[in-house]
């Protein structure tokens, strides 16, 4: 792709390097943005600035937060004693829109992955087997993709939990194999959070 300005060029490149935008969007974007008033730039470059500078992570589920404790942990009327285990905050909002799903999250902040060179000692791992340490956890619920990568974190995740006073499901397989969580409709995640089954039966079926 040829460019006529080296400022746009840079400019491409860089949007370029968002997951899922290529060198075509990503000029396409930039293009719009360049038809913009300048406050309309200047409102997104502070907006990023702002996010990346001071945004927040929950203490206790590692959910995105303007406060110290997340909007969802701080509920008194959510039930304490139910923990959604997820991957990363897309999930919380995909699981948060069904409406079917009263207890807390857990977000792991990714997969086991050996390929890409995530390993346990990556994910919010040792913070979720404290939760369950401190007794208030009653249920966990393995919600991460049914992909080798997730089912990999739901069983380390298991084995960590061996010996502690904890049920562990996970969610009915209404979600196709292979598919992301974020991508479910709304109808099928809900039934998949209500129908969820012991985790131990879900072993024995892969």
């Amino acid at each position: 792709m040829e460019f006529s300005s080296k400022l746009l060029e840079n400019a491409v490149y860089e949007v370029s390097q968002l997951p899922g935008i290529g060198k075509r969007t990503a000029l396409r974007l930039v293009l719009h943005l360049l038809k913009q008033p300048l406050e309309r730039t200047e409102h997104l470059s502070n907006a990023l600035l702002k996010l990346k500078g001071e945004v927040n992570f929950c203490k206790q589920c590692h959910n995105i937060s303007d406060t110290e404790l997340c909007e969802i942990c701080a509920n008194p009327k959510r039930d304490e004693s139910l923990v959604c285990v997820v991957e990363d905050i897309r999930d919380v909002m995909a699981i948060e829109n069904t409406s079917q799903y009263n207890g807390l999250y857990h977000v792991l902040g990714g997969k086991i992955s050996p390929m890409e060179g995530i390993g346990p000692q990556d994910l919010n791992i040792v913070s979720l087997v404290n939760r369950v340490k401190e007794g208030t956890v009653k249920e966990l619920i393995f919600a991460l993709s049914s992909t080798m990568e997730g089912d990999t974190t739901n069983f380390y995740i298991y084995r960590q939990l061996e010996g502690l006073e904890v049920t562990t499901s996970t969610i009915a397989r209404g979600i196709s194999v292979g598919d992301e969580l974020e991508y479910a409709d709304e109808v099928t995640l809900g039934r998949s959070i209500l129908n969820r089954v012991p985790f131990e039966s879900s072993m024995k079926t892969t």
